[in-house]
């Protein structure tokens, strides 16, 4: 066996892990080697020590390879894997809002004179005038709660928009709210038109300026056609995984039972989990092994970012969904998360919600929502984190265009 066991293939790396100048950052590999002869790593001799071996390796580009290599009487054996040096890097945050179409719903019936005079693009702006928010608001073409939908929104905020492009921007997220994973097997020519339909009135009435690449699609599972056009159209980063996986968060039926009976948020979620603790106890390993490919998971809870080479893909795993979290839990998550990654080297955060939770006429409205979001945002800036778009440049690091 030959095998680099300090870092994984898709690791992303910066300061914390080595060495940085200008040329590159100087990294410590290290690993075991069955194999009586020498080991080098890209090319140069690695100290041994019985099985293991180490040695120092500068990345020199965004994307390296990094190889052992052991001759011996057995002949010649290697390993490759590739990581990313995520040059200059620097504390940063990206914030996305999910299930977009109730605003655009109110304004397309409502017709104020200032779209951010509607309560609730007022209070984003409110949020990102105290403490520097960028966000990205993830949109469905389709209102199915009040079968409403993206064509009714007028143009006439247009230059509104674009004058606040520079903090807020507008996504693709779906056709519409349900059916819940509709993606999972969507053809490629299905996905494309909903995307293209909702990127061209984005456009339309946001301008070109307001539009950003999608960092995660409803639900987040999408079928192997989804990706390649999501490949096709720019994307470069996305949030945890394309594959089905165990997920949280009401399932359709005791979604549609919550909206007939009035069932709180909180309380919905709370016997959500419950179930979800159940069922893991029940089948234990199993149960995990067959939902989640556990090494990643296991991996990305741990380190937050992770980059697949032959997809060229950056997974990334957020910290907070902020509807999920209950205003007084939100700084102590938070606080885990930047104690985790600073054990961790990693720089790159990840803030999430959902934009139906903010509306009174919601039937899972929470009425601290808003809080909620400024709190997350607050917390995260004061510890030195900077709002950024995860879609511009590396993660929101741009050291690689300049």
């Amino acid at each position: 066996m030959l095998q680099i066991t300090n870092i994984r293939q898709g690791a992303v790396l910066n300061h914390n892990h080595g060495v940085e100048d200008e040329s590159g950052l100087t990294v410590l590999f290290e690993g075991i080697s069955d194999f009586p002869g020498p080991v080098t790593l890209n090319g140069q001799p690695a100290r041994r020590d019985g099985r293991r071996f180490m040695g120092e390796v500068k990345l020199t580009q965004k994307i390296n390879t990094v190889t052992a290599e052991s001759v011996s009487t057995y002949g010649n054996f290697s390993q490759s894997i590739v990581v990313v040096w995520d040059k200059k890097s620097f504390k940063r945050v990206n914030f996305y809002i999910d299930d977009h179409s109730f605003f655009w719903t109110d304004l397309a019936k409502e017709r104020p004179k200032r779209a951010f005079d509607h309560f609730y693009l007022k209070g984003l702006k409110d949020i990102h005038d105290r403490f520097g928010l960028k966000v990205t608001l993830n949109c469905f073409y389709h209102n199915d709660h009040f079968d409403c939908d993206m064509s009714q929104m007028p143009d006439i905020w247009k230059s509104e928009f674009i004058d606040n492009s520079d903090w807020m921007k507008l996504s693709f997220h779906a056709r519409g709210e349900f059916p819940d994973r509709l993606y999972i097997e969507a053809s490629e020519e299905e996905f494309r038109n909903d995307y293209d339909q909702v990127y061209e009135h984005i456009v339309r009435f946001a301008g070109e300026e307001s539009f950003i690449l999608p960092s995660v699609i409803h639900w987040g599972i999408i079928s192997p056609s989804c990706v390649k056009v999501l490949k096709e159209k720019g994307v470069k980063c996305y949030s945890t995984a394309f594959r089905p996986r165990l997920m949280g968060g009401p399932s359709a039926i005791e979604r549609a039972v919550g909206a007939k009976t009035n069932t709180t948020a909180n309380s919905q979620i709370t016997a959500t989990y419950s179930r979800d603790k159940q069922l893991a106890g029940d089948f234990g390993f199993g149960f995990e092994e067959h939902f989640n490919v556990m090494e990643e998971t296991s991996y990305l809870s741990n380190h937050k970012l992770m980059y697949n080479p032959h997809l060229d893909m950056t997974f990334s795993l957020g910290c907070c969904c902020c509807n999920l979290v209950p205003l007084d839990v939100i700084p102590g998550r938070l606080e885990k998360a930047l104690s985790d990654s600073a054990a961790s080297g990693n720089e790159a955060f990840c803030l999430a919600s959902h934009e139906q939770y903010t509306f009174p006429y919601y039937h899972n409205y929470i009425p601290d929502h808003m809080e909620r979001l400024a709190k997350a945002i607050e917390i995260m800036v004061g510890n030195g984190c900077k709002p950024v778009f995860f879609p511009d440049g590396f993660l929101g690091n741009e050291a690689w265009g300049k």
